[in-house]
């Protein structure tokens, strides 16, 4: 069967999410990267986008009349300043070392309002959590922790200096939100893929701990910071607290993340505070 078309691939939600939402990718300029084999590229295609596809190793790329040019994440895209409509990141973030550069680098080349679509296995899951605490590896008794021998899936220096790790930089919600956030990227909807038996037979659980510990946490935090105003605190910390709660997550075997670009990356610099007593201070 192919993966496309195989419930257990992600390939397979992104390809529904991708039917559903055909009439906005319509005539829209998108970059797939990493494109692997190219069937998103395809498929993209097909419900008239204008895909660009970028790839670490364009050597995997199997899409005729389509042209997937190298692009090493490390140096940038080969791409001008907001010229995209729209960005999939499809199991890729979760291999990059430095993923807040990623996630500006994503900010850079999409308009003002452009879409960014990330998939990567759920670190947030039940199951990933307990294989974290166990033995930090992504599933315990079955892999072991990220290694020197089992983490490098692909390092050709003769073509790129750059090494393709594997899951080394697996992410989880809350990373990933507040990385985006902090790039320019404000979280529109979370897809859900399908569930993990072994979370949700955890489910129950462990559920009302996670619930009680988390609320604990985000009524202490809204008492104790003082350097917001309520209405700020109240909407940052209560969108962490749902992520932290919400069972669909909990069970979920992927995020799926659609993101919208609410502002470009080097604006949002500009209006951080410092946690710590700046220079100069007293």
């Amino acid at each position: 069967m192919k993966y496309e078309d195989n419930p257990k691939s992600i390939k397979y939600y992104v390809k529904k999410y991708l039917l559903k939402n055909a009439d906005f990718y319509k005539d829209k300029k998108v970059i797939d990267f990493p494109s692997g084999n190219g069937i998103t590229s395809r498929i993209l295609r097909e419900i008239g986008a204008h895909p660009k596809p970028f790839d670490l190793f364009p050597e995997y790329f199997e899409i005729e009349g389509l042209e997937c040019l190298r692009a090493n994440i490390q140096e940038g895209l080969p791409v001008e300043n907001k010229t995209y409509d729209a960005f999939i990141c499809q199991e890729g973030i979760e291999h990059f070392s430095d993923q807040f550069s990623a996630l500006k680098e994503f900010n850079r080349v999409l308009k003002q309002n452009g879409v960014l679509l990330v998939t990567t296995p759920n670190y947030s899951n039940i199951r990933s959590k307990l294989s974290y605490l166990l033995s930090e590896s992504e599933r315990f008794n079955s892999f072991m922790p990220p290694n020197e021998l089992d983490s490098i899936w692909m390092s050709k220096q003769d073509i790129t200096s750059e090494i393709y790790f594997g899951h080394i930089f697996l992410i989880g919600i809350q990373k990933l939100r507040v990385l985006a956030k902090l790039s320019g990227f404000k979280i529109l909807k979370l897809h859900f893929t399908r569930i993990k038996s072994t979370s949700l037979i955890l489910l129950p659980l462990f559920y009302p701990f996670i619930l009680i510990s988390n609320w604990i946490t985000y009524k202490k935090n809204m008492r104790k910071n003082k350097d917001f105003d309520f209405e700020t605190r109240k909407r940052v910390y209560k969108e962490i607290f749902h992520l932290s709660i919400d069972p669909k997550i909990l069970v979920d075997g992927h995020l799926m993340v659609e993101f919208s670009k609410e502002q470009d990356f080097d604006n949002v610099s500009n209006q951080l505070r410092s946690k710590h007593k700046e220079f100069g201070v007293t």
